[in-house]
């Protein structure tokens, strides 16, 4: 189950939600949900490679594609917001767990 934590860029003040585990809507929708968080690259590859995979697999592989995918895609993008400057700025336990979650050091903290 995907798990939420807020974000912010300490420059700029823009927040952000990231998230971390398992992702249903991924799962279910492929690499739509990566095109509608911003990340257009890695959603049209996503897309790709799952109607690849499901027509190479009868089906099947489309399945198999996305299931992997829900599993990656949430911290590969709350990773992408770490490394553009954003930084946890939630709860010190909600901030705790994001951090082992995605293995992220303590410089991924927000400092007030």
């Amino acid at each position: 189950m995907a798990t939420l934590v807020q974000l912010q860029h300490p420059s700029s003040g823009v927040g952000k939600t990231g998230f971390y585990g398992f992702s249903w809507t991924s799962f279910f929708f492929g690499g739509f949900p990566a095109l509608i968080r911003g990340d257009v690259g890695i959603g049209l590859g996503m897309l790709a490679v799952g109607f690849i995979a499901g027509f190479l697999g009868i089906g099947f592989g489309w399945f198999f594609v996305n299931l992997i995918w829900a599993f990656v895609y949430n911290k590969i993008y709350t990773n992408r917001l770490l490394e553009a400057g954003y930084k946890l700025a939630d709860t010190p336990e909600r901030n705790q767990a994001a951090r082992a979650a995605l293995g992220a050091g303590e410089q991924a903290l927000f400092t007030r």
